[in-house]
């Protein structure tokens, strides 16, 4: 069925849709209701959050138009003097709030900083210890549906199953063992912080390089509440958006000598124009999270998923890890006679939307899910604190057991909190951050 927007005010980040209407009133009509569905509901989902009206602004402004290939100073187009300026200001932004030599804020995303990164450093059929994906590892981690499964032989390094933290001893041996070109730390689904010196250490032994996968964790970084891998690794790869709050895009963090590589196989080996409006967002959200207030903001995040783990534990779920020190909680769910699937349906009928993970399970299936995975980051932006997560966390429980009242009360939480308020009210809301 068509959705057909008939009377469209200014959306909520101060963009006037009148030009949409008339053009494609059904495009109109999804993305007012993607508005609803953001604010109606509770948005958990690790990898997600609300971005500020002034990162919205740059994505939508006429800098989309420009074709800039190459890097500043040096591109194939003319008429890139401003966008090159803009990209030097993100350049210059991400290595100031990283402490990093290099940047490279042109990944489209973080698969494609991970590629970039393979590239410059490995030759396929390279050796490559990486996360296994059965506890926690990402797609580019060695995924057989992956390019780097097909490009690379990756091997997989585990969690202890006694306590579900990374076994450096058994990533040793491994090392030890394969001699890998490369070593991956980084994780989707591990609610801890690596230790990038024992990473470092193992890399140093062996003569691998140290890749650090900090998609999670960087906007943790940037806040001051998580160590930062950029002193240890080779080269950092991570997204923008998650915890960062900025767009959906890539960056890579390197030392100069090896910034040469990283910028051919950024381009012209894996992407062709850089997306400038997209990275004019990037260096707007580098600049807020430099600021007192974004640091008081990752704190928040920290100390709301803290709180939510402990009522989770309350409820039933058994954590992964045992608890969490950043904005993710991994959770077993197969206590409550669930697999993660059926978790997620029931939560999402609640309007409480997040993600299946993948948690070691022997002697289950290929396939089998028996964990979710939620975050705490954008419910913070909203202006959500600890007495929130705690409602939050028996709303998840009474959820996962069909309480038919969960639905409505969800509803009520979620409209305290617009993610994009009306008002200039500082308490809440992506658009005064």
């Amino acid at each position: 069925m068509s959705l057909i927007a008939t009377s469209l005010p200014k959306t909520p980040w101060g963009t006037d849709l009148d030009a949409l209407r008339r053009a494609d009133p059904e495009l109109a009509g999804v993305l007012l209701g993607e508005v609803e569905r953001q604010s109606g509901g509770l948005q958990l989902i690790a990898a997600e959050n609300f971005i500020s009206r002034a990162v919205l602004t740059a994505l939508g402004s006429p800098l989309a138009n420009k074709y800039a290939e190459g890097y500043p100073g040096a591109r194939h187009h003319g008429g890139c003097e401003l966008v090159d300026l803009a990209e030097r200001i993100a350049v210059d932004r991400a290595k100031a709030l990283f402490g990093a030599e290099y940047a490279n804020v042109q990944p489209h995303s973080g698969s494609s900083a991970v590629l970039a990164a393979y590239a410059a450093l490995l030759r396929p059929g390279d050796t490559v210890l990486a996360m296994a994906l059965p506890h926690g590892g990402h797609l580019t981690h060695g995924s057989p549906a992956n390019f780097s499964g097909r490009w690379f032989d990756f091997v997989g390094y585990g969690v202890d199953r006694s306590t579900g933290l990374i076994d450096y001893e058994q990533v040793r041996a491994l090392a030890l063992a394969h001699r890998p070109k490369a070593i991956v730390c980084g994780s989707i689904s591990y609610p801890r912080h690596p230790d990038y010196a024992a990473f470092r250490e193992i890399a140093d032994e062996t003569g691998a390089y140290l890749i650090a996968d900090a998609a999670h964790p960087i906007g943790l970084v940037a806040g001051g509440v998580a160590p930062n891998p950029v002193p240890y690794a080779d080269v950092v790869c991570a997204t923008t958006h998650k915890v960062l709050r900025g767009p959906r895009g890539g960056l890579i963090l390197c030392g100069a000598g090896l910034a040469e590589r990283i910028d051919r196989a950024v381009f012209p080996f894996t992407q062709g124009g850089a997306q400038m409006h997209t990275v004019a967002a990037k260096a707007v959200a580098f600049a807020e999270a430099a600021t007192p207030g974004f640091a008081t903001y990752a704190h928040q995040v920290v100390s709301n998923a803290r709180t939510l783990a402990e009522v989770l534990t309350g409820e039933g779920l058994d954590l992964a890890t045992g608890g969490t020190d950043t904005h993710l909680i991994s959770a077993d769910v197969t206590g409550l006679g669930l697999d993660g699937r059926t978790a997620r349906g029931r939560l999402a009928a609640a309007g409480i939307v997040l993600d299946t993970c993948a948690l070691p399970s022997p002697g289950r299936p290929a396939g089998y899910l028996k964990g979710i995975r939620l975050g705490t980051a954008a419910l913070t932006t909203q202006g959500m604190g600890e007495a929130e997560m705690e409602q939050v966390g028996r709303l998840i429980g009474a959820a996962l057991r069909e309480d038919g009242a969960v639905r409505s009360q969800v509803a009520t939480l979620a409209g305290i909190f617009p993610p994009y308020p009306a008002s200039d009210d500082p308490r809440t809301g992506a658009g005064n951050h």
